[in-house]
């Protein structure tokens, strides 16, 4: 049975949306040397309300077309505080079924994405968390806050939305071998290739081209790629984390994390993101769970989408068009 956390389902209209769905553009972060494609856009909305809104609700929880049920987004600074707290304790416990974990990775997603959009709410919402929590969400608004700068910088969000595919990543217990395996090898905090894996494609989520054509699970361009492959595929998993770790060692990150990931992305936004997942992965381990159950979200002039996993876009498509027709996809509103 699908696992619900209280005052977590949004009541909204079901949107019926075929699993064929083309639509679709390529996009990125701006120009670095393996641009990120998971965070393509930002939280920016604009021109939402040309999509409108149902006069009357549907009592039912809206799915999405691959039966995934939308979190109830939070209303307000208390019940974002809530939802994290019920979020963390549930990432705590051992053996759960990988649906409950899948709720509430995405719960805890949303809640630091309005975080970010609702800074009004911050203060409130540490006041109402225990310490443990605190430290936690802490971390997780430093990363959001960086990142919601690094994507200002690239400008307005795009009309489209991206031509990419949105598949299953490996399971969580193989790709943590690949990190820590890789780890081992170079000297490379495994921690600190699991956060750029998250931000670059969600943990393998999407496989298509950034705009700049990088590609794969760590969005190598080709031509950086020839440098650290190894003989390894571009699209494996563990070829490509052992590629982003050799790539790090080869821009001095055994001697300085930062220059490293600076070398991996010219940004000191992006490089404070990564070392602020890597530290929450360091405070609490199990915080991983949540992480590999965030879903691809993508900025446009429509609003930020949701790209569930059987998303497939081989071409550009407006992003409005995909709005209307998946009501459901505007999670954040």
């Amino acid at each position: 049975m699908r696992f619900s956390l209280s005052l977590m389902l949004l009541t909204m209209v079901i949107a019926a949306c075929s699993s064929n769905e083309t639509v679709g553009r390529s996009l990125g972060t701006p120009s670095n040397d393996v641009p990120s494609a998971a965070e393509g856009g930002g939280d920016a909305v604009t021109n939402t309300a040309a999509i409108g809104r149902p006069a009357i609700e549907d009592p039912r929880p809206a799915t999405a077309f691959n039966g995934r049920v939308v979190p109830r987004v939070a209303t307000n600074a208390q019940e974002a505080a809530a939802l994290f707290t019920e979020v963390q304790a549930g990432l705590r416990i051992d053996d759960q079924d990988p649906e409950v974990y899948g709720d509430l990775g995405h719960t805890e997603q949303l809640v630091i994405r309005q975080l970010g959009r609702n800074e009004d709410w911050i203060e409130p919402f540490r006041a109402s968390l225990s310490a443990a929590d605190l430290a936690l969400a802490d971390l997780h608004l430093t990363a959001r806050r960086e990142l919601n700068l690094l994507h200002a910088s690239a400008g307005e969000p795009s009309p489209d939305i991206p031509a990419w595919t949105i598949i299953e990543p490996e399971p969580l217990e193989t790709l943590v071998g690949h990190y820590k395996r890789a780890g081992e090898a170079s000297g490379i905090d495994w921690r600190v290739l699991a956060g750029i894996n998250l931000i670059e494609t969600r943990m393998g989520r999407i496989r298509g081209l950034s705009s700049s054509g990088a590609q794969g699970p760590m969005q190598f361009l080709p031509t950086t790629w020839e440098e650290v492959s190894d003989g390894g595929d571009i699209n494996d998993p563990s070829d490509a984390i052992d590629g982003a770790a050799r790539y790090l060692v080869r821009r001095g990150a055994l001697d300085d994390i930062r220059q490293g990931l600076f070398g991996y992305n010219n940004s000191d936004n992006y490089v404070n993101a990564v070392l602020a997942y890597a530290e929450l992965l360091e405070l609490d381990e199990r915080t991983i769970r949540g992480f590999y159950n965030w879903e691809v979200y993508v900025g446009t002039a429509a609003g930020t989408l949701w790209l569930p996993v059987g998303y497939l876009s081989p071409e550009p498509t407006p992003a409005i068009e995909y709005a209307r027709e998946n009501p459901w996809a505007l999670t954040l509103g």
